[in-house]
């Protein structure tokens, strides 16, 4: 009787085994192609690109992990990631709570405002940014990047807060209100502590959308000392523009973080794309 009881796991079609395999391969065999690559000379990396390697010496990584480079753009990215992520969550939920539980007067046109910053690519705004930037004196600093990346993704994170807080029972809210909470308190107290698979969302989408940012940086940072990751590895390939496997091990080590912060926040990224944690 239990085992009828179970839920049965839906049967997948061969076409969506297909489709399945073909999006992993997609993904897959890049990654796969850079981490071997990483081992091979520059000769067998022409000769064979996907077969594995003739030798596994890891010399050629722990050069690069004990080089100057490295280790300083991967903590100046891992600074900035960081940042953005606590800014534009903090930002986002309060302003999203703000929408979703409280009425007044324009709240629904600056929220519609608010999603205009959807259509906008930012690659559009970033000469007044950089003026902007420049005439307040953050240039050549990761708060200047922070500041700017957390405005480029606070709509996207707040369509995300909001679709979940919408969720939430109505009467958790009214309860609260009638211990004489005020929606500070309401926020802090009841509702965040509810919202963490959505939380881990907003963060794990905004700290790999800064971790493998380019054109942003290269407009505000100057000193090498600055770099993050992307920059990093465009300073390193124009010194080794010929050495591909010693780049590809460099990408590989860069990526790598990135990699294993979104497979332990997975499991809270699925659920908190697909329901909230209270149903009303």
């Amino acid at each position: 009787m239990a085992t009828a009881s179970r839920k049965r796991r839906p049967a997948i079609s061969a076409f969506q085994w297909i489709t399945l395999l073909v999006v992993a391969a997609f993904v897959i065999v890049p990654f796969y192609t850079t981490a071997l690559g990483g081992f091979k000379e520059i000769g067998e990396l022409r000769v064979n690109p996907f077969g594995l390697p003739q030798s596994w010496d890891p010399a050629r990584f722990a050069e690069i992990i004990g080089g100057p480079r490295y280790v300083p753009s991967l903590l100046n990215s891992l600074l900035v990631a960081l940042g953005s992520v606590v800014l534009s969550t903090l930002l986002a939920s309060m302003t999203a709570f703000a929408f979703a539980h409280i009425k007044f007067f324009g709240s629904r046109f600056l929220m519609s405002y608010l999603m205009l910053g959807l259509l906008f690519p930012s690659a559009t705004a970033i000469l007044p940014l950089f003026i902007k930037m420049r005439d307040l004196g953050l240039l050549d600093s990761h708060v200047g990047i922070i500041i700017a990346q957390v405005a480029f993704s606070i709509s996207f994170s707040v369509l995300l807060f909001y679709n979940f807080f919408k969720e939430l029972p109505k009467e958790l809210i009214d309860a609260a209100r009638m211990d004489n909470c005020g929606y500070i308190r309401i926020y802090w107290y009841v509702t965040l502590p509810l919202c963490l698979p959505i939380i881990a969302t907003v963060g794990v989408f905004n700290f790999v959308g800064s971790w493998n940012s380019f054109l942003l940086p290269l407009i505000v940072l100057n000193s090498d000392a600055n770099y993050t990751w992307p920059l990093g590895i465009m300073q390193f390939q124009g010194q080794y523009g010929s050495d591909w496997p010693r780049i590809l091990a460099f990408l590989t080590l860069s990526i790598l973080p990135a990699i294993a912060f979104f497979l332990l926040a997975q499991r809270y990224v699925i659920s908190g794309l697909t329901g909230g944690a209270v149903k009303g």
